[in-house]
């Protein structure tokens, strides 16, 4: 089952593309939109939302942009102060200033925080409460990308990616990249400024005709021996490749970017030659890197995980596919779950966006260095059907471990927003639990998501295991009580394992559907019937048996006769006629009489022969007739006295069973209402009436 998630809510007046956490303060979140150039009643804003509470969602401050320019498409919080945030978005000009060659797209603004709860004035007091009014400041705006000599200006903004600060010098690294242009390309600028102004532009990366990037995501090295202040790593990809580099602030080399991973064409006999595409990228360490991808034909999306060397080339050393309703991903985000003491493993939070508008959560528990041996990934939960239409964007909030001990420490969360064209914003509060708990002392404590432990194969065995392990247990004690109350054949001989005392209690009688209670006696006399009736249809066998040998006998014996009768008719008719024809053949020449008496002598011969063979078949079928008949009342005998030595084995049980139940201490015997008596043994009762009070007493 999964966990219990809190969420809120909040619906604005405009659709929302980007969304952004303060890394400092997860109290405040900003989210930006709009209805773009030309759509009347639909505004171009950037809000400021309070996310202090974990069931409300509230408005602290807007920007309201200008209509007649491009609704806000990307957005990246730079710094921030305890009393105001400082952000980067991407906002196309004007279609007019875009057709005359300038489009500052890339603009940054600041917002005031509102001021700490201070205890209630006499006017807060009495109902009336002031409300706040944010200060909001653009800082600057300006044109990064190359001017695209296309007719149809289209190029935009689509990707705002700002690095953490680094802990040394404070520098910051900025990447933007477009989108629908000609010839993609990604600007590297120097964020650490309060706005746009002076050479601050880094580096271009130009992708070529028709490529653009899906993603780019930034790195910092600040605890890399081999790297000087200001170094980061790069990583972006195309809809089928992944390239990094590594880039310092101020150098004056462009950078040259490599192929870390290029994803490999279908095999010559696979159904579809369509690869996979890449959708996001996201830096986990400097030296792995965890990408989304989607699948050919809408059929599913994986994620996967890239170990990067030295000389960013790269290799697959984990993989996870999303579950089946999700079709195509729309979104990543991730958070790291920093430790406050050295840890040699960490873990983080992984956010995944469907079309389904679905929102899959996972944790990924790792080394932070490389070898990265067997990272394992685990849902932690799914948030299904979370807005009404397409998840447009997703972000955590930043988690900064606490300082004191965890007996001191309030619960910690983690915060993940989501944005969608439907106006919607919706906030879940993920709670953190100590690793390992606070019970265990132990000097390498950490938060987290989800406590480390067997994969998602393994637990699923450890469950079918078990499962049957308690199907079985099952299985056997109801077989042992149903042996032991005498409803099923003994195979495990549990009518052994108990006590005369405890095995009377438990094998009670058994209550027909009728209400009439089968008890010893009954059974007994259940049995004799039975006997009783199965010898009677054995006799009557036997004689039918008996009386169809004899009749098979007889009537053999009457053919037997008939035919040596006719037989012996045919042997004086022949001799007859052999001695009439030798009279007859007195005067005919010595030859002809020759011939003539040879074919008579032959004639008689043969006559004899089949007398002799009719009566060797009579004979054989009167044998095979009788041997029959003797195998079938032999067999029927043995079946008899099988039957019958059965049901006297049964007898014998029953009657033992009833000689102890007759022996044991009665309680008061009572007089039902049918006039019968009964013994109110536990769990057992037995009926008699006037005829069978005889049978008792002796």
């Amino acid at each position: 089952m999964a966990p219990a998630v809190a969420a809120a809510k909040l619906t604005l007046s405009y659709p929302l593309y980007a969304s952004d956490f303060d890394p400092q303060n997860s109290s405040f979140l900003l989210v930006a939109g709009g209805g773009g150039q030309g759509r009347t009643g639909v505004g171009n804003k950037i809000t400021l939302i309070n996310t202090s509470r974990k069931q409300t969602l509230s408005e602290v401050v807007d920007i309201d942009l200008s209509k007649d320019e491009d609704s806000v498409t990307s957005l990246a919080v730079a710094s921030s102060t305890a009393s105001s945030v400082t952000a980067f978005a991407g906002i196309n000009s004007s279609e007019k200033d875009q057709a005359a060659g300038k489009n500052e797209h890339l603009r940054s603004f600041r917002l005031e925080y509102p001021p700490k709860r201070r205890p209630e004035n006499e006017a807060e007091k009495a109902g009336v409460v002031e409300e706040y009014k944010g200060q909001t400041a653009p800082l600057g705006r300006a044109s990064l990308f190359t001017p695209s000599t296309a007719k149809r200006k289209e190029t935009y903004q689509r990707i705002t990616r700002l690095s953490r600060p680094c802990k040394v010098n404070g520098g910051q690294l900025g990447a933007i990249a477009t989108g629908l242009a000609p010839e993609g390309e990604i600007v590297l600028f120097d964020a650490k400024t309060n706005g746009p102004m002076g050479p601050w532009v880094e580096a271009r990366i130009s992708m070529g005709n028709g490529q653009e990037a899906a993603d780019v995501d930034i790195i910092g090295h600040d605890d890399a021996e081999d790297a000087p202040p200001g170094t980061f790593s790069v990583a972006y990809c195309t809809d089928y490749e992944v390239k990094a580099f590594r880039v310092t602030l101020k150098q004056k080399k462009a950078p040259e970017s490599k192929s870390a991973y290029e994803e490999p064409h279908p095999d010559t006999f696979a159904a579809t030659k369509t690869r996979s595409k890449f959708r996001s990228l996201r830096f986990l360490a400097p030296n792995l890197l965890l990408l989304l991808q989607n699948r050919p034909d809408r059929s599913g999306s994986d994620l996967l995980l890239l170990e990067l060397s030295p000389s960013y080339q790269g290799r697959i050393v984990g993989t996870k596919r999303l579950h089946k309703g999700i079709n195509s991903a729309t979104a990543l985000s991730v958070t790291h779950l920093a430790s406050s003491t050295p840890s040699q493993s960490t873990q983080d939070i992984i956010a995944v966006a469907g079309q389904d508008t679905s929102i899959s959560i996972l944790t990924l528990e790792h080394r932070y260095e490389p070898p990265f041996k067997s990272p394992k990934f685990r849902l932690h939960t799914l948030l299904r059907a979370v807005h009404p239409l397409q998840i447009t964007s997703l972000s955590f909030s930043t988690f900064s471990p606490p300082q004191t001990s965890q007996k001191d420490t309030p619960p910690q969360y983690i915060k993940l927003a989501s944005t969608s064209v439907a106006n919607t914003i919706v906030l879940h509060t993920l709670p953190l639990t100590p690793y390992p708990p606070p019970s265990q002392k132990s000097s390498d404590q950490r938060y987290v998501l989800t406590s480390p432990g067997r994969s998602d194969a393994a637990q699923m065995t450890f469950s079918i295991i078990v499962s049957a392990l308690v199907i079985g247990l099952g299985a056997f004690l109801l077989q042992a009580f149903t042996e032991i109350r005498g409803g099923s054949p003994e195979y495990l001989g549990a009518k052994g394992w108990l006590s005369q005392r405890v095995h009377d209690y438990i094998a009670v009688p058994y209550i027909l559907e009728n209400g009439t209670s089968i008890a010893p006696n009954t059974l007994s006399s259940m049995s004799d019937r039975a006997s009783s009736t199965s010898s009677t249809l054995l006799d009557e066998i036997t004689s039918t048996l008996g009386s169809v040998s004899d009749d098979a006998s007889s009537t053999s014996a009457s053919v037997h006769e008939e035919i040596t009768d006719k037989l012996a008719d045919l042997r004086s008719t022949a001799s007859s006629s052999t001695a009439a024809a030798k009279e007859s053949l007195a005067d005919t020449p010595e030859n002809a009489k020759q011939a003539v008496s040879a074919a008579l002598d032959a004639a008689s011969s043969a006559a004899a022969e089949l007398k002799e063979a009719s009566e060797a078949y009579s004979a054989t079928a009167l044998n095979t007739l009788t041997a029959a008949s003797n195998s079938l009342t032999s067999a029927a005998a043995s079946a008899n006295q099988k039957a019958s030595n059965q049901y006297a084995h049964i007898r014998d049980l029953l009657s033992r069973h009833h000689h102890h139940r007759r022996h044991a201490t009665p309680s008061s015997p009572s007089t039902s209402s049918n006039g019968r008596v009964s013994n109110n043994i536990p769990h057992m009762i037995i009926h008699r009436d006037d005829n069978d009070e005889s049978k008792l007493q002796a």
